[in-house]
Formats: structure tokens, sequence, C-alpha cells
């Protein structure tokens, strides 16, 4: 069981890349933009991952990892921020390639903004000392707002294919917070977050992954030669 948080990495990032390749997809002409995005978000999400981790926000499950750290986050930990992201990533561009229409209306997307930023909002005024929710949520109200205010029709397609991305996330985030184990591969002090769990994740997970891919996503349209 050393191995589980390794292959839940390995095993969402194998599949992607090979279809990476796919003459209808052709997801490595924007490798270079999903380079960029990967550290730029890793700049922000690994120090705050230490810090968090540090802290005892949240830690890790011997029993489940390898062992190896680099500032004191397991390898694999390092992985999640590049095979998730890519397996996420590849998934938008592939229903977008079998559907370019799969999007939603700039109406619709006005109001899912705004339904959004008024849950985090009021959410954070009852609960700002919250560290997880509280830097969770702030960062989703800026990345958000960022990609806005700068490109809208950017969100048309995201928030319509993070609606899909989000199932194969709760597979794979549901055994990393327990479902079908013995036990948490990463376990979380309550006491930092809402406490409110979908099944075994916490509320929080789906706004951090949220930030995440929209971060890398945000980049890779931007920096891809052949969106550019």
């Amino acid at each position: 069981m050393n191995y589980l948080y390794l292959w839940l990495n390995l095993g969402s990032f194998i599949v992607p890349f090979l279809f990476s390749f796919h003459p209808k997809i052709q997801f490595y002409k924007k490798w270079k933009g999903f380079l960029v995005g990967v550290i730029v978000m890793m700049t922000i999400f690994i120090p705050w991952d230490i810090a968090f981790t540090n802290n005892g926000f949240w830690g890790f499950n011997d029993a489940y990892i390898t062992g190896y750290k680099v500032f004191n986050l397991p390898i694999e930990e390092w992985l999640f921020f590049i095979c998730i992201p890519y397996a996420c990533i590849f998934t938008h561009y592939a229903i977008l390639a079998l559907n370019k229409n799969f999007k939603f209306s700039e109406k619709t997307v006005n109001g899912t903004t705004v339904l959004l930023f008024s849950i985090l909002i009021v959410t954070l005024w009852y609960y700002y000392d919250r560290w997880y929710t509280l830097i969770n949520f702030i960062y989703a109200l800026l990345i958000v707002g960022l990609v806005f205010n700068r490109n809208r029709a950017l969100l048309q397609s995201f928030f319509a294919t993070y609606l899909i991305i989000l199932i194969p996330f709760f597979i794979v985030n549901g055994i990393l917070t327990g479902t079908g184990i013995d036990n948490q591969v990463v376990w979380y002090n309550n006491d930092e977050n809402l406490g409110i769990r979908l099944l075994t994740i916490p509320v929080e997970d789906v706004i951090y992954n949220l930030g995440m891919l929209l971060t890398v996503f945000a980049c890779t349209e931007y920096f891809s030669r052949d969106s550019r």
C-alpha cells in the first residue's frame, strides 16, 4: 500500500498522455502552455501546501506513500500537481474535440460567476477563521475574477467541462481521503475547514481543484502557440 498515492498519480496520467497524440485531440501541441501553467500554479500551490503541512492543517499517511520527501512534501504530492492537472486539462480539450459547442452561454457564465462569488464571500464572512477555507476561497475569487475580467470566453468552456471533470475528481480524491480503503492517504484538520464532507472529501476540495485547474487552463490557453 506504500505505492497507492504514486499509482493513483501515474494511473491518472498515463491514458491521457497516450491519447495526447490522437489526431483529433493533439493535446501535445499545447504542452508548452500547459508546462507554463503548471509552473505558475506550483509556484502558488507548493508553498501553500508546505505551509499547511508544516502547521498541521493537513498531512499524509505514511502507510500509503513511499517515504521520499522534498521540503517535507511526499514526492507523490509533487507529482499530484503535474499528473492530475494533466489528466483534467486533457479531458477539457478532449471533450471540446468531440463537441466544440460544449460550453455555457455568456449569460450562464455571468450567472454562475455571481452565484459562485456570492457563496464564497458569504461563507468567508462567517468562517474567515478557518485557514483552508480562507486561503482556498480567496484564491478562487481572485483567479475566477481575473479570468472573468480578462477573457470571459474561457469560462464558457471551462465551467462546462469542469462538471465532467468532477467525476474522476471524486473517484481519485475520494480514495485519497479514505473512500474504499482502511484509512486516509491525505488527512485534514477539521478545525481549519468547514467540516463538511462530500462522502469523504472536504467540500473545500471542489473549490481548490477549480482554482488549481483554472490557473493551469488559463495559462495553457495564453501561452499555447496555436491559441495566440
